[in-house]
Formats: C-alpha cells, structure tokens, sequence
C-alpha cells in the first residue's frame, strides 16, 4: 500500500474561555493556521487537492462548512475545496485519517487536515438543544432511559478501574506541572504559530495544587469528577499537510514523518469514554506491535480517569504518556484538539528521538480514533 507522509504541522497557542483567542472568529482562526501551515513548506496552494477539518457546534459562526470557509478567508485559491467532520472530540485527528487514506488511494497528493473550535464564541453543545436521543425508539429499544452524559461517563470509569479523587488530582497536577515545564523550556516554540501576538499557551495554572483541587466541589452528587479533573473549554485551530508518495518524490520534499497506522473503533455508548482501550488493542494488533514498540503516547485528558484507566488496563508506564502536559492543563479546543494534539506527538518525537508515536482519544457516542506515526530522519 502507498505510504502517506506528513511534511508540515502546526497549531496555535489554546486560548481559555474568554480569554485571548475569545474575539477572533473561528474561520480566521482555521486561516491563520493553514497560513502558517502552508507558509512554512514550499508547496503551490493550488496544488493542494482538499482541506479536511473538524468542528463540533457547527452553528453559528463555525457553520457552513468552515474547512471551505477558512481556506477562503485565507486567500487561498476558490478552486480547492473543503470539507467538515464532526466525529465529536475526534475529528480533527479523524480528519487526518481521511486525507491520509485519500492519499495512500491514490486519489489526492496533497491534503490540508486540520480542526478548529471557539468554545468561548459557540458554546459546549449549542448544536444539541435536545437530546439526540431523544424519541429515538431503536436508541430507546437498546439502551432504555439510560442518562448518557460524559460527566457521569467520567465518574463511572473512576470506579469502575478503582481511581480514587486523589490519584486524579495527583495526575492533574502532573499534567499542569509538564506543561508548565514544557513552556519554560520552549518545547511548543516551533509547533506554535501565534496569533496577535500570543505566543503561548493560556490554559496552564502554575498556581495550582493537590490542596486547591481537594477544596473543589464534585460536578455530580456522590461524584469523584471535579472541574479541576475535566479538560478545560478553550478556543484554538491546529492543521497537518499530508503529502504522497508521489508528491514527496516530484517536489522534493522532504517529510517528517509517516503515518504507521490508523483506525477507528467503538465502544459501550453509556462509559461513552473507554473506546480508547478497544482502540489501542485493536490498532497494536493490525499493526503488529506492541505497547513496549511505541515510544511516545497522546491520549487525550477529556478527564482525568480517561488516560488512568486506559494506562491501568493496558499497563503502560505513564512516564510516556503526555510527557508535555494534557488537556486538564493545556485546554481541549474539541475540534482542534486531534490535529493539535498529533502536531505536538510529532514534535516531541523529534525533540526526544523517539521513532514511533501513538495517539487516540474518547469521543462522543463511545468512539475513539487511533494513529501511529513514525518519525523520519
């Protein structure tokens, strides 16, 4: 099979609710990315063959197919198109996973895939004002009145794999703590295009503490899930140039990794936040490796329980898990966040040396999308 190459990535600093990226409007955001993006390879925008980008909420001013409307905004050429995904947290890193695919068929040489969400100017949700379950017999027929809600998810996790409020706060400090560290050191520096002058990641508490997140009230009766143990609501954009072989080769380009592997896979939609583990095993299987194969790990901290009991179930060393932090400290801009978190993977692998990374995340409906890259050169 044909070898899809990644060539350039790119994200902007997360920006917290109301915060500094709050005014600017999400298409200018998903611009200013694939500016950065294509402004740092040297490849013709009219050469490029799709844009691919993730978004949740769709309304308002993320409607209208904003792929399109971002690459527009950004006065690249009206012959290229665009299209939105939405498979809920992951579909940015879906949206990888569509244009690697388009180019290992051969059907594409170059594809734009990206993610991009204002949390602060579309809110959580706004696209779901009634439950979209509701009234749905077949839905009702299978799962019954069931509440389905991701905090409730979290809360059911922490007890099922044992993970008590402490040992979650610990990790949410650990989170903080890295990605602190990580800004210190200039490790997010090249991975980062900014916007109006914001050079860094807003989302980071250097305040905080064990202590603190004790005093905070649980967000459900008799819960274990607290707001310092969520991921935080924040605004961002981040985008990927996928490349073929083909393309490599003609242009001279000079790639920076491949994608090894990648996969989707699903899992009980009430835990809703557990197809991560599904997803792994499945995805090591196809490709014939191990946990021990892989050097790095990304794994999405919609909550803290999420990469516990991940970790716990299948026994990997947390020291290789978001070594620079996660989204309980650097934010969870949801329709970015696969492309965002992929472009940091790709830049630790090359700071550290690793060769192969993984990254997966739990989605909505009880999914969770799985990618290996491998780093060249």
């Amino acid at each position: 099979m044909a070898e899809a190459y990644i060539i350039e990535a790119v994200r902007t600093p997360a920006g917290r609710r109301g915060g500094v990226l709050s005014h600017v409007h999400p298409a200018d955001l998903g611009a200013h990315v694939i500016t950065a993006l294509l402004n740092r390879v040297d490849v013709d925008p009219t050469d490029v063959d799709d844009v691919i980008f993730g978004c949740v909420d769709t309304v308002g001013p993320q409607s209208g197919d904003i792929a399109r409307t971002a690459w527009l905004a950004a006065g690249f050429p009206e012959q290229v198109p665009g299209v939105t995904v939405d498979r809920q947290c992951g579909s940015s890193q879906q949206a990888v996973h569509f244009a690697a695919q388009a180019v290992m068929s051969g059907t594409a040489d170059f594809v734009v895939a990206g993610g991009v969400q204002n949390m602060s100017q579309v809110p959580i949700g706004s696209a779901m004002s009634v439950s979209p379950h509701a009234g749905c017999e077949g839905w009702e027929h299978r799962y019954g009145d069931e509440e389905v809600n991701q905090f409730r998810s979290a809360d059911l996790i922490a007890v099922r794999w044992d993970l008590s409020r402490r040992e979650m706060e610990e990790f949410a400090l650990r989170s903080h703590l890295r990605a602190l560290t990580a800004i210190k050191e200039g490790r997010f520096d090249r991975e980062i295009a900014p916007v109006d002058g914001v050079v860094h990641d807003e989302c980071p508490r250097p305040d905080t503490s064990v202590e603190k997140m004790a005093a905070l009230r649980p967000l459900r009766p008799d819960g274990r899930t607290t707001a310092a143990l969520s991921s935080q609501i924040s605004d961002g954009a981040s985008a990927v140039l996928v490349a073929s072989e083909r393309a490599v080769r003609e242009r001279r380009l000079t790639p920076r990794a491949r994608v090894h592997h990648l996969s989707a896979r699903g899992s009980d939609p009430i835990y809703m936040l557990t197809a991560p583990i599904r997803a792994t095993r499945h995805a090591l299987d196809r490709a014939g490796m191990a946990i021990s194969d892989i050097d790095l790990f990304e794994v999405n901290e919609a909550f803290a329980s999420v990469p516990l009991a991940w970790a716990k179930e299948l026994r990997v060393d947390l020291a290789k898990v978001n070594v620079n932090g996660g989204a309980l400290a650097l934010g969870h801009p949801i329709g970015a966040t696969g492309t965002k978190l992929f472009t940091t993977l790709l830049h630790e692998l090359e700071r550290s040396g690793g060769r192969f990374g993984l990254q997966t995340m739990c989605e909505g409906g009880g999914q969770a999308n799985v990618t290996i890259i491998e780093r060249l050169g």
